[in-house]
């Protein structure tokens, strides 16, 4: 019998998006003009789509207002809010490229993110958690305090012109967003038009930092064509219908928030809900009971911190119907526990990444359970997969192999990096996502491993190579290696394998000091263990597979079981 090769197409009856997103939206504002488009609890804010398009008109103006062009380059560094999403609605229209900057960065993660791209504006927060956001961006840019609005001239950010600042109180240097908000003259309107009518959907319209192996952080630059159907087709798996509402607790600098979420939410005339600046079960709770949610989305441990919440009882969550769980492998039990006790009977399973926008799989809403909490799911409309051996030949169904995808979600390339593109993007339209899938013969796909050694975090990615090679900046360490060890709350969490130098003494609490401020929180290692050698192959490569069980015996942990 002839074998079956691991290759699976979308077909769909429903056609791509051919707009821009500035287009969708205003045609998506325009047919459900009255319907609540945004809520956010924390803000105590809810806007009609009437009243959020008049809004994303007045900040597009303002942007273009203070000399920015297509094409150039705007970076938010804030977290979830209502500013978040008028920002990415109203860049998308004066045809901005929005640099997403994770609000966990700190200062030389966001001092290499603007300039890699040549951010010419920045929108940030005061401030966020422990981070003083002004403090550490003027530790950069000290000239901030002696400029003008928009006169920037900063040695170490030359490109960086506008820094835009939410929040009542002013800083020195920076424009007010309030200022944005101004009314659009005719004159501005007619400009903001000219542009719509120019921008094609094929343009570059977003960049999302992934870090790789090789360490530095990449810019993956996606189109309204990448995201705008990737956030529709998502939200069409799980029947999201106009007025209904979905809870979205997942951070919009990530594709989960912005593109699965937001672009989610306005392409089917649906209503973003956010809870909270950031992720709090209690709050999530909350604002399902009190706003209806009839979806929620949610990497695995936001799930389980809601479960676990000492009030979850006390809560009505009878009208939550479906929702995402991705980002991480997903455990059985907490799968089940979602569908008989959070009243999710269609929740799905997602599976993708930045590179592409981000969904290539996707489970159904009527999947039975077992294929739900087994396996990521089936193609997206559109898409195509497949699974090769080391040699790029397609294996057969249900070997493992390398997944790589092709289709309307890849993206671009890495921002000003054509040697990293070419690396993962093959001549033939393929992204090598460096996950080991298998997909069996009724199309499911199960991801089995990774080539590459990211860590999955409780749906953050950590790439070794990068905290690595921070580490190796301390002037004790010889070696680092990194390796991933099992967690009962976070999927598996960062252990660093450090040789000291000879006559150097460290220990633990250093190490992880050296850390602290300087690199995103979750990338400081859970576990500092020093050592003095590493497992080595006879030609003198590192065994990280057996340095990570040795690292996980030694901590005496085991592996959870996951879907």
């Amino acid at each position: 019998m002839q074998q079956v090769p691991s290759y699976v197409s979308g077909t769909s009856t429903v056609p791509l998006i051919g707009e821009t997103i500035g287009a969708c939206f205003d045609r998506i504002a325009r047919e459900h003009a009255a319907r609540d488009a945004l809520i956010s609890r924390h803000q105590n804010l809810r806007w009609t789509y009437a009243e959020l398009a008049d809004r994303v008109d007045r900040v597009a103006a303002g942007l273009l207002r203070l000399g920015l062009e297509p094409g150039d380059r705007i970076g938010i560094w804030a977290p979830n809010c209502a500013e978040w999403a008028l920002t990415q609605f109203a860049t998308a229209k004066a045809g901005l490229i929005l640099v997403n900057i994770n609000p966990a960065y700190r200062r030389s993660e966001l001092e290499y993110a603007l300039d890699k791209v040549g951010c010419k504006a920045l929108v940030l927060a005061p401030s966020f958690k422990t981070s003083n956001y002004l403090g550490i961006l003027g530790d950069i840019a000290p000239e901030l305090a002696r400029c003008a609005p928009g006169k920037l001239s900063a040695a170490k950010l030359p490109g960086l012109r506008h820094v835009i600042r939410l929040g009542a109180e002013s800083s020195s240097g920076m424009h007010n967003f309030e200022s944005l908000l101004a009314d659009a003259s005719a004159v501005e309107k007619k400009q903001l038009a000219a542009i719509g009518a120019r921008l094609q959907f094929d343009d570059p319209i977003n960049i999302q930092f992934t870090s790789g192996t090789t360490g530095l952080p990449k810019g993956a630059t996606l189109t309204h064509h990448n995201i705008l159907n990737n956030g529709y087709f998502t939200a069409e798996t799980i029947k999201l219908a106009p007025g209904e509402r979905l809870c979205i607790p997942v951070p919009l600098y990530h594709c989960f928030g912005m593109v699965i979420g937001n672009l989610g939410c306005v392409t089917h005339g649906a209503t973003m809900v956010y809870p909270d600046d950031a992720f709090d079960p209690g709050a999530v709770l909350e604002t399902v009971q009190a706003e209806r949610c009839v979806a929620l989305y949610g990497v695995p441990t936001m799930f389980i911190a809601e479960l676990a919440h000492p009030d979850f009882a006390k809560y009505d969550l009878s009208s939550l119907r479906t929702g995402i769980m991705a980002g991480s492998p997903c455990p059985i039990q907490v799968m089940r526990q979602v569908i008989e006790r959070m009243h999710m009977q269609e929740v799905t399973i997602a599976y993708g990444m930045t590179e592409t926008s981000p969904v290539s799989f996707q489970s159904s809403t009527n999947d039975p359970v077992e294929r739900r909490v087994s396996t990521v799911g089936r193609i997206h409309p559109h898409i195509e997969v497949k699974i090769v051996d080391a040699n790029g030949r397609v294996v057969p169904r249900g070997e493992p192999g390398e997944l790589c995808t092709r289709g309307y979600s890849v993206m671009l390339g890495y921002w000003g990096d054509e040697a990293k593109t070419a690396e993962v993007l093959d001549r033939a339209g393929w992204m090598h996502t460096g996950d080991l899938a298998t997909i069996d013969t009724e199309g499911y796909c199960n991801i089995v491993g990774r080539s590459k050694d990211m860590i999955i975090r409780g749906g953050e990615n950590v790439y070794p190579r990068e905290v690595e090679e921070f580490l190796y900046r301390h002037p004790k360490v010889q070696d680092v290696q990194c390796v991933g060890v099992p967690d009962a709350k976070f999927g598996e969490v960062l252990c660093a394998c450090v040789i000291l130098k000879p006559g150097a003494h460290a220990d633990e609490a250093e190490l992880k000091e050296f850390c602290k401020g300087e690199i995103a929180h979750y990338k400081v290692p859970q576990y500092v263990r020093f050592v003095a050698s590493f497992p080595m192959t006879v030609t003198g490569k590192i065994q990280k597979f057996v340095l990570r069980q040795a690292m996980a015996d030694e901590l005496g942990l085991e592996a959870q079981k996951t879907a």
